[in-house]
């Protein structure tokens, strides 16, 4: 009789250790995926009976709360600044689920991490806040002026602390105000979905990191840097013909220059330039294996960490015997494809000494007593290049604002590097093309503290200059800015929020 209970007694033990276990597993490894699974409105619906924490910049500016509702729910998402961060905070909504760092930091902003449920022994007998406050690494004063330099035109614009990989701004046009999709007004919410998913340039998609566009001859500089790296260029070495077009071998077609126009020499005049022939020839003389080696270095052909999913940046892999799409390549054509964030990206890692820093938006969480729950910390993701290259790169850059296209990203006072670009897409009649500029600065005889990348989309015909006269004021502007110090908080400060305002 004793053994049969002790045997009993065990399997129930077993049972009972299974089922803890499985518990845990659908608990804690699977909530996540069970949250968000398509269809499964409970959590949103048990979401909209309690707080949420807050977000905010950097200079304490209010971006998201939840304030107590007197309708169908509990607590109503409100997002004080319209439209200006919704490619950051994306929207909380009872029909659409999260997006953007409502999406990201879900279980962080409703409380639900295993960290906020038990700070400590205390906590299981205390009914106090957990939610948590998210701060960002964003500058309002930034990124209001980016908005203004692109103004009504289609883009985006990337703001980088290029040391430490903290977002300064990001803002991406058209856009959208995701208080219209948080309302808990089911009908209206349809409504504005459709009408913004249908409405031309796509202003739910936050197209700063997830949308691609050919990078054009801002590429060039990932290009250079993967010949000073190899040792086959030098400042000096070697100087390229002075040609319209270069004969391609593989194809009758040659690879001019823009309008035809006749350039080649050394790195630095050629990088001014953007000489199409140069770099093209630059690409054929390293091959493919090396150009491909080059771009990865930068972050191409893989997903770049961040706090919010990105699309990847592509270039080439497969020019077994296609020399023509290897130049092509080489000069950010063909299917090179890249995201603003990723040649903000470009220009930080050369203005890093080489070393591509992990991007990141969420600088501090805290909980709803203030406590610190989790701090980012600066993070290398890649050496793109050995800091000599990255110092003549930086020289070479320096060219393109003192002689070459780059003289409206000018700042007075200031050591600025750029390139500009224009990237042709779309039939070949009418012309149109996309205007990019990456760029840094900073004081004189210091390390760049900020880098950028700006795109502004669909532009009328293909002139090379059109990066420089499009693009490179816009980047001027948000550079400069900045560089100045960071405002103040406003007076009432969005992490001194109430839980009945939000947590």
């Amino acid at each position: 009789m004793d053994r049969s209970i002790r045997r009993l007694g065990g399997f129930l033990i077993l049972l009972f250790c299974a089922l803890f276990a499985q518990l845990n597993y659908i608990q804690v490894f699977r909530a996540d995926d069970l949250n968000t699974k398509t269809g499964n409105d409970r959590p949103v619906v048990a979401a909209f009976a309690r707080p949420r924490g807050t977000m905010a910049t950097a200079d304490g500016v209010l971006l998201a709360r939840s304030v107590p509702s007197d309708d169908r729910f509990q607590y109503q998402r409100e997002y004080p600044e319209g439209d200006l961060y919704a490619a950051l905070t994306g929207y909380f909504s009872y029909v659409y689920g999260a997006t953007g760092l409502e999406r990201a930091y879900n279980e962080e902003l409703a409380g639900r991490t295993a960290r906020q449920q038990v700070r400590s022994i205390g906590d299981l007998f205390v009914d106090s806040d957990r939610t948590g406050n998210l701060t960002l690494t964003v500058r309002s004063d930034v990124q209001q002026v980016a908005r203004e330099a692109l103004g009504d035109q289609r883009g985006s614009v990337v703001v980088l602390d290029p040391q430490t990989g903290a977002v300064l701004g990001l803002w991406s046009n058209p856009t959208f105000d995701p208080n219209l999709l948080a309302t808990h007004d089911v009908d209206a919410g349809r409504g504005a979905y459709d009408l913004l998913n249908a409405a031309d340039g796509k202003p739910l998609l936050p197209k700063a990191y997830q949308e691609i566009y050919p990078p054009g001859s801002t590429f060039k500089v990932v290009t250079g840097s993967t010949g000073v790296e190899d040792g086959s260029v030098t400042p000096t070495e070697p100087v390229y013909p002075t040609i319209r077009a270069l004969d391609v071998p593989g194809t009758s077609r040659d690879l001019p220059n823009f309008g035809g126009s006749a350039c080649g020499g050394t790195l630095f005049t050629i990088l001014a330039k953007s000489c199409n022939t140069s770099f093209a020839q630059m690409g054929l003389d390293l091959g493919g294996e090396k150009m491909t080696a080059g771009a990865q270095a930068f972050g191409f052909n893989e997903q770049t960490p961040f706090d919010l999913a990105t699309a990847t940046s592509r270039f080439p892999t497969d020019f077994t015997d296609d020399q023509p799409k290897l130049a092509q390549s080489s000069i950010g054509q063909n299917d090179v494809a890249a995201t603003p964030l990723q040649m903000a990206l470009v220009a930080s890692a050369i203005a890093n000494d080489g070393v591509m820093v992990e991007p990141y938006v969420v600088q501090t969480i805290r909980d709803g007593e203030g406590d610190l729950v989790k701090e980012a910390e600066v993070t290398q993701w890649k050496r793109a290049v050995s800091p000599q290259t990255a110092s003549i790169m930086r020289d070479a850059m320096r060219e393109v604002v003192t002689n070459g296209s780059a003289k409206l990203a000018a700042i007075e006072g200031y050591d600025v590097g750029a390139k500009t670009g224009t990237a042709q897409f779309g039939p070949a009649a009418p012309l149109r093309s996309h205007a990019w500029t990456i760029a840094w600065a900073g004081p004189p005889g210091q390390k760049p503290t900020v880098a950028v990348a700006v795109i502004v989309e669909d532009q009328s015909g293909a002139n090379e200059g059109t990066g420089g006269r499009v693009a490179a004021p816009i980047a001027q502007r948000v550079m400069a800015q900045a560089l100045q110090p960071m405002p103040a908080p406003p007076a009432t400060s969005a992490t001194t929020t109430t839980t009945e305002a939000g947590g």
